[in-house]
C-alpha cells in the first residue's frame, strides 16, 4: 500500500472527523474562490457588471443540489462557475451586449441537458473517443494559463510600482502550496490549497497588509 492509500475513499466512505472538517474547509475555499472569480474576470474584462456574484453563488448551490438529487448522491460533485466560458462570454458581450451573454448561458444549459440525455441512453464511450485525455489535458492547461494575467493583476506585477509585500505574500503562498502538493505526506498532501491560504494569510498579517479593524463597524450606546 502507498503512503497515501488511506486517503483513498469510496463514495460511501467517511474520513476521520478532523480530516473531514479540513477537507470540507479546503473545498469551500476552493469552490468559493473559483465561483466568484468568473463573474469578476468577465465584469473586469468587459468593463461592465454583466454577471452577478450573488446570483452565481445561489445558482451554483441550487445546481449542485439538483445534481446530487439526480445522481442520488453517487457522484459528490460541486457545480460551480466554468472558466471555459469566460472568453465566449466576453466575445458575446463585445458583439451583442449583455442580452447575448444571458441567451448563450441558457442555450448552454439546454445543450448540457441534451448531451446528458444522450449519455443516459447510449453511454459515455463516444465522449472518451471524441475527447480523449490527450485533448482534455491541453484544454485544461490553456484555460488555466489564460487566467495568468488575472493572477498577475491581483498581485500588482503589471503596475508601474509593485509593492514588495505583494510579491512576498504571493511567493510564500505559492511556494508553500507547491511544496506540500509535491512533497507533502499523508493529509498535508491532500490539503495544500488550504495550508497555502493559511500561510499566505499569516504572512500578510505579519507584513501589516491585513487590516483587522477596517470592516469592523461597532456602535456603542
Amino acid at each position: 500500500m502507498s503512503e497515501n492509500s488511506n486517503m483513498l475513499l469510496g463514495v460511501k466512505d467517511k474520513p476521520p472527523v478532523v480530516n473531514w472538517i479540513l477537507l470540507a474547509i479546503q473545498h469551500v475555499c476552493a469552490m468559493f474562490g473559483a465561483t466568484i472569480l468568473v463573474p469578476i474576470v468577465v465584469n473586469t474584462t468587459v468593463g461592465s457588471d454583466v454577471l452577478s456574484i450573488p446570483v452565481a453563488l445561489v445558482t451554483s448551490g441550487i445546481g449542485t443540489l439538483i445534481y446530487i438529487a439526480c445522481t442520488r448522491g453517487r457522484s459528490p460533485v460541486y457545480l460551480g462557475s466554468s472558466f471555459a466560458f469566460i472568453a465566449p462570454m466576453v466575445a458575446g458581450y463585445a458583439i451583442a451586449g449583455k442580452a447575448s451573454v444571458f441567451t448563450a448561458i441558457v442555450f448552454v444549459g439546454l445543450m448540457y441537458v441534451i448531451i446528458s440525455t444522450i449519455i443516459r441512453i447510449v453511454g459515455k464511450k463516444w465522449i472518451d473517443k471524441v475527447l480523449p485525455p490527450v485533448v482534455v489535458g491541453p484544454m485544461i492547461m490553456i484555460i488555466g494559463l489564460s487566467l495568468a494575467p488575472t493572477a498577475i493583476e491581483e498581485i500588482g506585477i503589471n503596475a508601474a510600482s509593485v509593492p514588495m509585500t505583494n510579491l512576498i505574500i504571493a511567493f510564500v503562498a505559492f511556494l508553500s502550496t507547491a511544496i506540500l502538493a509535491v512533497r507533502g505526506k499523508g493529509l498535508l498532501r491532500v490539503i495544500p490549497f488550504l495550508i497555502g491560504i493559511i500561510i499566505g494569510y499569516i504572512t500578510a498579517a505579519i507584513l501589516g497588509v491585513v487590516d483587522f479593524f477596517r470592516s469592523c463597524k461597532c456602535t456603542y450606546y
